[in-house]
């Protein structure tokens, strides 16, 4: 009676103590309003991958992908709610809370990929995600290349300079700061969710989009535009974003993992994304789409201009723009 009294007694242990190691998982919910094909979702399959061999079930990683559980826009305000724990934030989502680093959202600043990641590893990126986590109360780990924006348009069009983009509705992301990028590309702005972007180019609701190229491909905006027109007139990243109630929860050494899962879901975004933009070119052509070479100087001194005689100029950190210039190769 004795052993089978000590045999039940550290059975009745072990389921109570089974709930207690479940309770110490962390659940990471990790959303975007990206497409399953799209490459920032792929590489969000990567951190999850890449965390787990890093600290082994510490983090049950969730990926929500397609707007699923928060539209665009949406995002943020559930980090910062605690209803998630992870997103893609934009320097123009941070650009529209602290107006002064609306100078990471000019055009023609950064030059690649390589250029952001020198730029938040920087002392001046450190000042930015400090200003960030205190004024968002998130966590940039890494800068993730989204790809060089160029314009995509419903028809074909001469365009050359900015005065031809006059009166072309072109769908921004319903941010200040893409706003304005659309004003100082010449075109008249219109916000529209991400989701809705096919169909508004069907259907004539907008007559441009502007993203990467792999973008453009993994939403299949190609079935509905006739014409590329490649400005290069933003060189794009995403930056991978934790709240701080998840983060403070980590140990030393769990915050370092989280960084390096990161930067390793980066690395195979940034590969893949200079691959498909090598490859793009010739496909749109294939199918059926007009690719053309603006003459970009002007876009770049009209865009440049437009942003340093603006009123958000006056705001930006003295000298950033020296630096972050010096900081390319």
């Amino acid at each position: 009676m004795i052993s089978r009294g000590i045999a039940a007694a550290l059975l009745c242990c072990t389921f109570i103590a089974a709930p207690a190691v479940a309770q110490d998982k962390l659940t990471i919910k990790y959303t975007t309003a990206s497409v399953p094909s799209d490459l920032h979702t792929k590489a969000m399959h990567v951190f999850k991958e890449e965390l787990e061999k890093k600290v082994p079930g510490r983090f049950d990683v969730q990926l929500y992908d397609s707007g699923t559980l928060f539209a665009q826009g949406a995002d943020l305000d559930a980090l910062q709610r605690g209803n998630a724990e992870m997103t893609y934030l934009s320097f123009q989502l941070i650009a529209d809370n602290m107006p002064q680093y609306s100078v990471l959202t000019a055009g023609y600043l950064f030059q690649n990929a390589k250029h952001y990641r020198t730029f938040l590893n920087s002392d001046l990126g450190t000042e930015l995600k400090e200003a960030v986590s205190n004024d968002m109360d998130v966590q940039l780990l890494d800068t993730c290349y989204l790809g060089t924006r160029e314009l995509n348009l419903r028809a074909e069009k001469d365009v050359q300079t900015p005065d031809d983009l006059k009166g072309v509705k072109l769908r921004m992301p319903g941010s200040d700061a893409w706003l304005f990028l659309g004003q100082a590309l010449g075109a008249s702005p219109t916000p529209l969710p991400f989701g809705e972007v096919y169909l508004g180019l069907q259907t004539g609701t907008i007559d441009a989009q502007d993203n990467p190229l792999p973008t453009v491909e993994a939403a299949k905006f190609y079935e509905v535009t006739k014409q590329i027109t490649l400005t290069d007139h933003l060189v794009d990243g995403l930056n991978i974003a934790v709240n701080n109630q998840t983060w403070e929860q980590l140990s030393e050494s769990e915050k370092a993992a989280m960084v390096e899962a990161a930067q390793a879901s980066c690395d195979w975004n940034n590969e893949q994304r200079y691959k498909e933009e090598a490859r793009l070119i010739d496909f749109f052509k294939e199918e059926g789409l007009k690719v053309t070479t603006p003459d970009v100087d002007a876009f770049r001194k009209h865009v440049q201009d437009f942003y340093f005689s603006s009123d958000r100029s006056k705001n930006w950190p003295e000298g950033w723009v020296e630096k972050i210039n010096a900081m390319a190769e």
